[in-house]
């Protein structure tokens, strides 16, 4: 499986970004993928994700209204639409997949909202 994020960027706050993964490798087509954020010190947390399965989608609530996690089956891409964004949204955004009790991660791409 492999994974590779783009789309990161410096932006004002209240601006948007798109991030996309791009993702190929997979055994089948039943699997968790998603974004997490980490910022220095601090672990990595969980942003939204989207199951293959169903499409359905779960976003943590710091970005509930403001960010959209989609994909495109045909392209194997996932995006993260990112609206409204605030200066804690900063941090590394890395694309994540859980697939048969495995998880899969991107490189990661920088996303930093000046105030």
């Amino acid at each position: 499986v492999q994974l590779v994020e783009s789309g990161g960027g410096l932006v004002q706050a209240g601006g948007s970004l798109t991030l996309s993964c791009a993702a190929s490798g997979f055994a089948h087509d039943d699997y968790t993928i998603g974004w997490f954020r980490q910022v220095p010190g601090k672990e990595r947390v969980g942003i939204a994700c989207i199951s293959t399965r169903d499409d359905s989608t779960h976003y943590a609530d710091s970005v509930k209204g403001r960010f959209t996690i989609s994909r495109d089956n045909a392209k194997s891409m996932v995006y993260l639409q990112m609206n409204g964004l605030k200066p804690d949204d900063t941090g590394v955004y890395y694309c994540n997949a859980m697939v048969g009790g495995r998880t899969y991660w991107g490189q990661g791409t920088q996303v930093t909202v000046s105030s």
